[in-house]
This record gives C-alpha cells, structure tokens and sequence, in this order.
C-alpha cells in the first residue's frame, strides 16, 4: 500500500512540474526534477503523468497535440520516460479523435518517419505503430475513406524495411476476399432490362452490351483475384472464352471518337480557360468500380477503366508464365496454352497503345514497370535477403594531386637492370621472381647441392625392403640404374619376374654390404707391411667365394626359369591336344546331330553364316541331313571358338531341346 501512494505521489508530482515545463517549453526543468528518483520508478511514473497530461490537453488544448508528442520524443531522447511513450501518446490521440481530425494528425506521422526509424525508436516502437495504424485501417472504409487507407499503407512501406516479414508475403497467397458481386440472375427479367437499354445503331463506334457479354466479362473477376484457379482444364476453358470475348469487343469499339466529341465539347463551352485547364487534368480514381448491368456500355468507354482491365490481363499472364517459387508442380503451363498467353499479351498491349491518351507512351511504361516486378518475383523467390546500402565510394583526391602522379615518370627499365648487375643480381621484372631467382644466381650450382640430392641410398632402400612393394618396383630399378653395376651385367637368364630379380638383387647388395664391412672391421684392425699379403690373401679367396656363390645362384635361376617359362613348340603341341579334347566332334555324333536337327537353316544364321552361304549348302547338297552336316563339320573346321558345349548353349537358345539330347545322349 505504501509503494502505491508513493508512486501516486511521484506522478502527481511529475504531473504539475511537467505542465509547467511544456507551457514554458523548459525540458531541463523536467530533467533536474526527475532525477532524484530510481530510474524505473521515475520512468513509470513519468509515463502515466504524460498520459494523464494527455487527457487535459484533448479537452482543453487540443490544438497543442503534435507539440506535445514533441516535447516527449525529446524527453524519450534524454532518458526520461520509455521509448514506446511516444506512440503509446499517438494511439491514446488516434482513438479520442473523429476520422477528419486523425487524418490531419496523420500528417504529422507521416513527417516524422525518420524520427521512428531511429535506433532509439525503431525497435521500441515498430510494433505499436503497426498496431496503431491498423486500429486506423479497421475503422476506416476502403470505399469512402479510400485516401487515408492508401497514406496508411504507403507510411507502413516507407517505416518498414524492405526485408521485414510483418510487410511481406512471403508464401504468395492471395486476396480471395476481394470478391466482385455482379447480377448473374439469368431471369428473363434482367435481360429485358438489358435489352430495353440497348439501342441498335448504325454509327460503327456504337456498342451493343448484351446480357452474356456483361457476365462474361464480370467473371473474369474471379480469375484475376484468383489465378490458380487457370492451371485447371475446365476453368481455363472458360477464361479463354470469356477473355476472347471481352478483347474482341475493346478491338472492335474504338475510343478515338470519343476523344473527337470531347474536345468539340470543350471548344464549344465558354468557360475561362484556366478552369478549362483545370478540368482537363483532372482524373478521377475509384478503388473498385461499379458492376450495374446498366453502367458496363459506359465504362467500356472509359479509358481508365479499360487500362484498368487490360492491366489486369498482363497481370496474370505474367504470373502465369514466370517462376514462382511456391507453385505446385502440377501449375505449370502446357506448350499450347503458353502461346495462347503469348499471342494475347500482344493483343493486350496493341490495345493499349490504342487507347487514347497517350496510349503508346502508357503501353511503354506499363512494360517498363512488369519488366521490374520480375526482379522482384527474383527477390522473393531468394527468400526476401536483406537490402543493403553500397558502401560509399573513396574520397577523390584533388586534381593537383592526380596531375602530378600522372606526370611522375617511371624509373627506365634499363636503370634497374644495370642497378642490379652491379650487385652480381638479376632483375626478372616481378619482385617474387627477383627475390627467388637470386636466392642463387647459378642454377647449375644451385642443382648440386646436397639439399637438391633427394636420391636415397641403394643400401638404405634395397636392403630395407621398399623395394620389395610392388608399387615401388619401377623404383628400384631406376635406383639400380644409377647406383649398381650389377643392373648391366650381361646373362643368358632371362628375367623372369620383376619381384623375383630384386629379391636377388636384395641378396647380392646385402652381401655386398657384409663384405665391405668385414673389410673395413679388417683394414682397421691390421697395421705394418708385414700384415698387407694375409689381407691380399683374404680378399681373393673372398671374391671368389663371391664368384661361386653368383655361380650357384645363375645355375638354380637358370634351373628355376626352365621350369617356369614351358617351351613354345610344347605349349602349342598341349594347346592342340586339350583343343582336339574339348572341340572336337565324333562323326557318330555329328552324324546323329544332323538326323535330329528339324530346322538347320535357323541354326546356321545362328553360327553367323550369311544367305548366300546357306544357298551354298543348299546346292551343293541334296537333302537338308547333309546340308546340316556339311554345315557343322565346316563350323567346327573353321569357327575357333567352335565346341561341342558352345554348340549346345546355341542349340538350347534356339530352343532345340531334341537336337541337344540327341548329342549328349551320342558319344
């Protein structure tokens, strides 16, 4: 109870001194006051003392409004009350004035955009002025208050950021509560009353509205406030023969002689002729117009309204054939209606460029402005990215400055030549290249250094067994090449297999390795003349210990690769014999096989013979047993791949199952 009657007190307070500081117009008399209190206390009371503020001023100084909100947005700015106050001051307004007096207040906020578009407001503040102005929108009528609901919406796009998903349609969806309501009564009554209004004349510029021109064109309404409905085949029937009919009577019912009657008019009235001009210009806007049976030969005759439809048409063509990136796969259109939309969006265009006035220039940016919403279709359908602005350009410098670095002349190329030649140095135009060329002006020398040596050892890497991987075989050898003499020593052995000639290369380093060891070990150990002919001695009878050993070694590769490596004659010999064993066919079975076979010809197309080989066979034979025999005996001559087995998968192919148990059953 005591924390209520001090925040009462504070406000009451803050009331009175804030009276006295707006009337004085003295925000440092608020401030001084205020800061004797904890900062959440003074804010909220603060508050509410503007509010209750608030409440006088409507019934006395209502004329004081924007300035107050004013003095607040100032006392927001210097910490005093909360960031939302100022917004929360215009809704409390919006809701105690009438339409007339919140449309001029709207003035204000629209003004002050950028002033809500700070960072000290934008945040705070965004969505109670979204709530704010569609409290408005809910109370306004869209028909009679047309022009205040169109500021209200422009100010939401101007406060709001391109990127802002409150303001955006993200998934496409449309307005299918914009409904056109027209008289589609097909009562014998309604179409007297057409038919009385219709006048039948001879004048080519008249129009006759009958009663299925009037429905057709209304319910292409329904088409446009919903263009999926277009994607299905019985509706899209309907809108091209509604459509057709409706371009036909704009093609076929000029406006140039309505233009002509016009003007004659207007010469004719002898009015002052800048009230003339004043009337010329002006043009009447209607947010929806008026579907009366009775109204539509009228409003075929007005330009606007006739653009207004037309740019409907392009519209929808547009969203028809552009891709959008939440559209089912099934809405998609087919080859013909495609050029179906393409012939029509020309016809649409050449109408409009002849609708009077200035219809060519209106046709033009009418194109220009379709042109743009595909970048936008493009926008939405990256999933709406943030719009950034382009960073600032660099500051140009003077253009003292800029003459006198284009007069600065480049150091001659020859200079820095002869500059580096001095120093023993090379200048290759690039200074990575100069700085890497002369990290060492010889490249030969530069080559032989120990740190370009990236060759291993022969012992090192045979004796190790890299050798012995197959990936590493290739080399070995050319480390052979370059480091053994036993790479080039002359044999009569062929080489058999690249794995088995470096293992016994592996064997000889290794025992060369082993000797030179032990005679190193020997060397070191021997001193004095007297000791020189034992180590003559020893190194003889190593080396031919060594001698034999290769010997040996040749005598078993030689034995091992005449084992391996079978002679040719024999191979053939064998060849012919497992050839004979496994193609060969018996003159019993052949003789039982061409008893059997019912239809040789199909089994001679089959072996590959061409007709007039089978005419051949025919010819040269009497009956079709030896035809087929003399068929497969030259086949199994001739054919390499002729078999008794192959013969039999042909055989079970063509599906001659007697043939085939016919030779399985003859040996």
């Amino acid at each position: 109870m005591s924390e209520k009657n001090g925040f009462d007190q504070l406000r009451v307070k803050y009331k009175d001194v804030l009276s006295k500081a707006f009337v004085t117009n003295n925000i440092e008399l608020l401030e001084s006051f205020s800061k004797n209190a904890n900062e959440t206390d003074r804010k909220a009371a603060m508050d509410q003392a503007f509010r209750d503020k608030l409440l006088e001023l409507l019934v006395e100084e209502p004329n004081t409004l924007e300035n107050y909100v004013c003095f607040c947005i100032e006392s927001c700015r210097r910490q005093m009350v909360t960031p939302t106050m100022p917004v929360v001051l215009l809704g409390d307004i919006f809701d105690a004035l009438t339409l007339n007096k919140c449309e001029k207040l709207f003035t204000y906020v629209e003004n002050g955009v950028n002033i809500w578009r700070e960072e000290l407001f934008f945040v705070a503040c965004k969505n109670n002025l979204l709530r704010m102005c569609n409290d408005l929108l809910r109370r306004l009528s869209r028909s009679q208050n047309t022009v205040f609901c169109g500021r209200i919406l422009l100010f939401l796009a101007k406060f709001f950021p391109f990127s802002e998903r409150s303001g955006l349609n993200i998934v496409s969806e449309f307005n299918l509560e914009n409904l056109t309501e027209f008289g589609v009564d097909n009562s014998s009554t309604l179409k007297d009353a057409l038919d009385e209004e219709m006048v039948v004349d001879d004048d080519k510029n008249k129009l006759l509205i009958d009663y299925n021109l009037y429905c057709r064109f209304w319910s292409l309404q329904d088409f446009f406030r919903n263009p999926n409905t277009c994607y299905n085949k019985i509706q899209w029937k309907t809108f091209v023969a509604h459509s057709g009919s409706v371009l036909s009577a704009f093609s076929s019912y000029k406006l140039e002689a309505v233009e002509l009657q016009k003007s004659k008019l207007n010469r004719l009235k002898a009015v002052n002729s800048d009230v003339e001009m004043q009337e010329s210009k002006e043009q009447h806007y209607f947010a929806k117009f008026l579907t009366n049976q009775k109204l539509l030969e009228l409003q075929l005759s007005d330009s606007n309204f006739r653009r207004c439809v037309l740019i409907q048409f392009l519209i929808l063509f547009q969203y028809l054939t552009s891709t959008v990136k939440f559209k089912m796969e099934s809405q998609e259109l087919k080859s013909d209606q495609a050029d179906w939309v393409k012939e029509t969006t020309a016809l649409v265009y050449r109408l409009l460029a002849e609708t009077p006035p200035n219809g060519k220039r209106f046709a033009e940016c009418v194109k220009s402005i379709l042109k743009r919403e595909e970048h936008w279709n493009t926008w939405k359908n990256d999933g709406c990215p943030e719009f950034q602005k382009p960073k600032p350009p660099p500051v140009q410098a003077d253009n003292n400055e800029e003459v006198k670095r284009a007069k600065k002349r480049r150091r001659p190329v020859g200079d820095i030549i002869k500059e580096y030649e001095s120093q023993d140095k090379f200048f290759m135009g690039n200074n990575d290249l100069t700085k890497l060329w002369n990290l060492c002006p010889d490249n030969l020398a530069a080559c032989r250094t120990k740190e370009r040596d990236f060759m291993p050892s022969l012992e090192s890497y045979m004796v190790c067994g890299a050798a012995r991987a197959g990936g590493w075989g290739w080399r070995a050898l050319r480390l052979l090449a370059r480091r053994s003499p036993h790479f080039f020593v002359h044999t009569n052995n062929p080489i058999g297999r690249l794995p088995d000639y470096l293992d016994d290369m592996v064997k000889r380093i290794t025992r060369e390795v082993a000797a030179n060891a032990a005679s190193n070990n020997t060397n070191g150990d021997a001193s004095g003349g007297s000791n020189e002919k034992p180590i003559k001695q020893e190194t003889g009878e190593e080396e031919m210990a060594e001698e034999q050993i290769e010997t040996d070694i040749i005598k078993e590769e030689d034995t091992t690769d005449m084992e391996q490596v079978p002679d040719s004659t024999h191979g053939e010999e064998e060849d012919k014999v497992d050839r004979s064993r496994v193609t060969m066919i018996t003159s019993t079975q052949l003789d039982a096989l061409a008893t059997s076979l019912t239809d040789w010809k199909k089994l001679a197309v089959k072996l590959g013979y061409k007709p007039d080989e089978i005419q051949f066979f025919e010819t040269e034979n009497a009956t079709d047993i030896a035809r087929a025999k003399n068929m497969l005996q030259l086949w199994f001559d001739d054919d390499e791949d002729a078999s008794v087995e192959n013969l039999l998968y042909i055989m079970e192919g063509l599906e001659m199952t007697e043939a085939c148990d016919t030779l399985k059953s003859v040996k």
